[in-house]
């Protein structure tokens, strides 16, 4: 049997990739790489992950996904700052959706040690 991919598209095993992030066996080392474990996280239905990786300051109460969602890819347009080393940084990326997709340019914070997402701006 093969492994199952990662959803985020780095052609990796889910449990190789992100699946390490979501069970809590490793942390995201970069901007992007935190972006790319929530996507998955979406994709997996995995709300309780989005909520610890999201920032205290602007994290909601309670994340209710959409079972009717059916993500089908991601792409990374770009990255700003973001490194093991920075303090912030920001990913431009496109994930689609059965009958769409989401354009979007997201903020992230490192304190202490973890990466986290702040808030997104969503493009055109």
């Amino acid at each position: 049997m093969t492994p199952r991919r990662c959803p985020c598209g780095t052609g990796l095993p889910y449990a190789e990739c992100c699946g390490r992030l979501h069970d809590g066996t490793a942390s995201a080392a970069t901007a992007e790489q935190l972006m790319r474990s929530r996507y998955s996280a979406f994709a997996v239905g995995d709300p309780a992950y989005l909520l610890a990786t999201w920032h205290p300051r602007t994290r909601p109460a309670a994340l209710d996904l959409d079972p009717d969602v059916r993500w089908t890819g991601l792409e990374v347009l770009a990255t700003t700052g973001g490194s093991m080393l920075a303090a912030e940084g920001t990913v431009e990326f496109r994930a689609s959706y059965r009958g769409g997709a989401q354009h979007e340019d997201s903020r992230f914070l490192r304190e202490g040690g973890r990466w986290f997402y702040l808030d997104g701006v969503s493009l055109p």
